[in-house]
């Protein structure tokens, strides 16, 4: 018997957007019915039969995944999404549209260090595109961000039944460090050096994509930002293997209830968190 249906709607990309659906279901034994809608690449092709099409699904909460929150083609698809209970995760949104968020009761978390991809004709192929999504998807794992989205959901989930609160989050790399479970300092503190460094990304990607017009200078500057994320895997790599030698890896399963289990050593047994 299915007990919770979540449906998740991905506009346009973000590292966040690969993997989001298989936090809430990762061992497949869950009794979660998961459906995912997605626009690809482009954020604005979607028609608003489709959006409402969702919503007639009736699920019992829609998380919204796309970068910046704030333009045309998102807006347009929360308008009809805010229906039913809505979660928007995305990269960026400008504070004037966060009170908006706040003021129609839609949850919110926007994650920082999700930053733009250097998405020039000249340097971005599908290989790079994948790589760069392999780096941010390490840095957003070990940092903390999927853990606390994964804790965020689940907490709605667990209180369908109650007007709870929705998650209106700004995550800086303190905030999702508390999520990460690294309990050695040296180790916290590369994955917050990785999460402060892909949060540079975005300043140098806008760059490159919209404001530089030299073909040379822009395709090296897209080139630069993709360097970048890549140092921050690097250290996300290191705060990890830190935790692993010391045994001290915080790991975090669905029971097949949706209680979510943890552990820290390898070999120990698995108790119930939430």
């Amino acid at each position: 018997m299915i007990e919770v249906f979540l449906c998740i709607v991905k506009l346009g990309a973000i590292g966040t957007s690969v993997l989001i659906e298989y936090l809430f279901d990762e061992l497949a034994d869950r009794k979660i019915k998961i459906r995912v809608f997605s626009t690809g690449s482009k954020m604005k092709d979607a028609e608003e039969s489709e959006f409402e099409s969702i919503v007639k699904l009736n699920p019992d909460l829609i998380l919204l995944v796309t970068p910046s929150a704030h333009t045309a083609g998102p807006r347009k698809a929360i308008e009809i999404l805010k229906k039913r209970r809505l979660i928007v995760i995305t990269n960026e949104i400008t504070e004037e549209f966060e009170d908006h968020l706040r003021d129609e009761g839609i949850g919110y978390i926007v994650v920082e260090a999700d930053s733009m991809i250097g998405a020039r004709r000249e340097f971005l192929d599908p290989t790079e595109m994948c790589i760069y999504n392999s780096d941010i998807i390490k840095v957003l794992s070990v940092t903390g961000v999927f853990r606390l989205i994964q804790f965020e959901v689940d907490r709605i989930i667990r209180n369908l039944d109650k007007k709870i609160e929705l998650p209106r989050i700004r995550v800086n790399s303190m905030i999702a460090t508390e999520f990460s479970g690294l309990k050695n300092p040296y180790a916290r503190s590369k994955a917050m050096a990785a999460y402060e460094i892909a949060s540079l990304v975005s300043k140098i990607s806008v760059e490159a994509c919209y404001k530089e017009k030299n073909r040379k200078n822009y395709t090296l500057l897209a080139s630069t930002s993709h360097e970048l994320m890549r140092i921050a895997a690097k250290l996300s790599d290191e705060a990890r293997e830190i935790e692993k030698y010391n045994d001290t890896v915080l790991r975090t399963p669905h029971a097949k209830n949706g209680k979510i289990l943890g552990k820290e050593k390898l070999l120990e047994d698995l108790r119930t968190l939430k």
